[in-house]
């Protein structure tokens, strides 16, 4: 079986979210098929991936683009103008440099990363007889959630009205694009149902975001609360501003000893609304697994976003009791109580994080619930196990033992 993997973000290293999700998918099919990747970056060189992984590697060199605050208002207002969603324009424009990827090669599968590069859907079916589109978050409600979440004030009013007029426009697109592939994979129920409404036509089934398997980390507790991501990500800049306004001085009101440790990328981003002392910061680390399993509290507070939280898998995989919003927790197989905290009122948040700082037993409940949860539903075996009945390649070769489902 040949399969194209068009993808607008490396899968390794494994950093976050969209790296270890297009990854899950790179290893599924390099079990049974040959795969060649295309990869558009604006990073130096092509990553190295581990051996075997794919047949053939394409890197398309992105021209640079500048992240100055001014830049990226710039770049934002001409997209509103012509009523583009952010990126899609980033990653448009490709089409010969794929075309020399390809290099005249059939493919029986065409898998397409994150709905930047949905557009190409055009190009895919000139080279492959059956399509995926895999999205990592719904583009029209991410926005319609971050206008939702914006802060008071005047340029908190053009963010607002910026994210939705993208909102908008994306789900002009989607409608357009997402029935046009032969399949379309999304992260949870939810975000099919969504889905559903939006490209009523559209062939969707789910694909839950999931880590590799690995042991239970033996790590030595400290009076931490955690909170991990990419503080680059909008979400994530709302969620550190709500957590210095509204949560985190009632945390240290009820448990003084408690220090907040935000591990992450991008820790510039955030700084400005740190406190000069009681905050820290990682910068970018090679593996967050280790500061997750050192913490008494793993914190997910976010307001906005889309797709599901690979920082609560994280904290589920490592044994850590989890406290979020209810959107954070949306569309994984959380229940409060049993192997997560939900809270969405600030001075709740606060009260369960200080709470179960000091119950030794309550966080061992909580963690390793949801460690047994990471095990039966989140494993990147676990979720291959229900891709493999949820599509059919109806023109596909079989190819070691493979029989024509997935």
């Amino acid at each position: 079986m040949q399969v194209l993997m068009l993808s607008p973000e490396a899968p390794y290293p494994l950093h976050g979210g969209g790296s270890f999700r297009t990854a899950s998918l790179l290893h599924f099919f390099a079990h049974f098929a040959s795969v060649d990747l295309i990869l558009l970056s604006s990073s130096v060189g092509a990553p190295e991936l581990p051996p075997g992984l794919v047949r053939r590697q394409h890197f398309v060199r992105l021209p640079h683009h500048g992240k100055g605050r001014a830049e990226r208002y710039a770049r934002n207002a001409s997209r509103s103008i012509r009523g583009v969603p952010p990126l899609v324009d980033r990653f448009a424009g490709f089409d010969r440099e794929i075309e020399q990827g390809v290099d005249g090669r059939r493919y029986d599968l065409g898998v397409v990363e994150h709905f930047w590069c949905a557009p190409y859907i055009g190009l895919m079916e000139k080279f492959c007889t059956e399509t995926v589109l895999d999205l990592h978050n719904i583009e029209s409600v991410w926005h319609a959630r971050c206008a939702d979440a914006g802060a008071s004030g005047g340029e908190g009013r053009l963010l607002r009205l910026g994210h939705r007029r993208f909102a908008d426009a994306a789900q002009k697109l989607e409608a357009a694009l997402l029935p046009r592939y032969s399949s379309v994979l999304t992260t949870s129920k939810q975000d099919a149902r969504q889905i559903a409404a939006i490209a009523p036509t559209a062939k969707v089934h789910v694909y839950p975001n999931a880590l590799p398997r690995a042991d239970l980390p033996q790590a030595q507790e400290f009076p931490r609360v955690v909170f991990s991501g990419n503080f680059e990500y909008h979400p994530n800049i709302d969620a550190v501003g709500w957590l210095m306004r509204e949560v985190w001085p009632e945390v240290t009101k009820r448990d003084p000893e408690l220090r907040l440790r935000l591990v992450g990328r991008n820790d510039s981003c955030i700084r400005h609304l740190l406190p000069e002392s009681g905050v820290e910061t990682t910068g970018e680390i090679d593996d967050a697994r280790t500061e997750i399993a050192q913490a008494r509290v793993v914190i997910a507070p976010l307001r906005a976003g889309s797709g599901t939280r690979l920082k609560i898998l994280e904290a589920w995989a490592a044994g850590r009791c989890v406290v979020a919003t209810s959107l954070a927790a949306e569309g994984l197989a959380a229940q409060d109580g049993v192997n997560i905290a939900i809270e969405d009122d600030a001075r709740s948040f606060a009260a369960r994080v200080a709470r179960l700082a000091s119950d030794p037993a309550g966080r061992a409940r909580l963690g390793l619930a949801g460690r047994r949860t990471f095990e039966d539903k989140y494993s990147w075996e676990r979720v291959w196990e229900r891709l493999n009945f949820d599509l059919q390649l109806t023109h596909a070769p079989g190819l070691n033992g493979y029989t024509g489902k997935f």
